[in-house]
């Protein structure tokens, strides 16, 4: 855009330089007869869909029983389900856990859908995944994220059909519906579409105040 600008600065100087170079009455007919700068059309940029959502669940439940040398435990939840189970040897400070401490875990799941302008990528499909624990000696306790970002390009826009092509990472080429028509006019064959998915869950055990 600033290029663009700057073109139009250049040509409308130049304009009337000419105008001031051919005001002089010995050159009448040259100042009638030039022909104008061509001047660059500016550069239009398009407001680009993008979607963005997230949930969070939680949920609760009671120590009801626990063996620490078996590591069997017996929970009970806000549904007064009963769940029992064995921690596996990843359960660290299983041993600082006991019956009536509750169990608290969250969930929190997102989704993003970008559409940008592709100065050139590929179309990628990436994964990563990271875990932590509670140290040694603390209450069990961890949290856990796991992210996938896709990419496609747009290969097709049938704006009669309200239809669209992308093609993925390994070579396919599939056919979607727009559920908004609008979108279409707002992105371009070329266009890369960023997909980001995410799921991040906290598990925690929490003592209770004696009553």
């Amino acid at each position: 855009m600033n290029k663009t600008i700057s073109i139009v600065m250049i040509t409308l100087l130049a304009g009337v330089a000419v105008s001031c170079a051919t005001s002089d009455e010995s050159a009448p007919v040259a100042a009638a007869t030039a022909a104008p700068a061509p001047v660059s059309a500016p550069e239009v940029t398009l407001d680009r869909p993008s979607f963005s959502a997230s949930q969070t669940m939680t949920a609760s439940a009671l120590v009801e029983a626990i063996d620490h040398e078996s590591r069997l435990v017996t929970l009970r939840t806000a549904d007064d389900e009963e769940i029992t189970f064995t921690a596996s040897e990843e359960a660290r400070n299983l041993g600082q856990v006991s019956v009536g401490d509750m169990l608290m875990i969250e969930i929190v799941e997102s989704v993003s859908i970008d559409v940008i302008a592709n100065d050139g990528m590929e179309a990628t499909a990436e994964e990563a995944m990271a875990m932590v624990r509670t140290e040694e000696g603390d209450m069990p306790g961890m949290a856990a994220m796991d992210v996938t970002v896709i990419t496609a390009t747009v290969e097709a826009i049938n704006l009669e059909n309200n239809t669209f092509k992308l093609k993925t990472a390994d070579g396919a080429i599939k056919e979607f519906v727009a559920q908004n028509p609008d979108n279409l006019r707002r992105s371009q064959v070329g266009d890369l579409v960023v997909a980001s998915y995410s799921t991040a869950i906290a598990i925690a055990v929490e003592k209770q105040e004696a009553e």
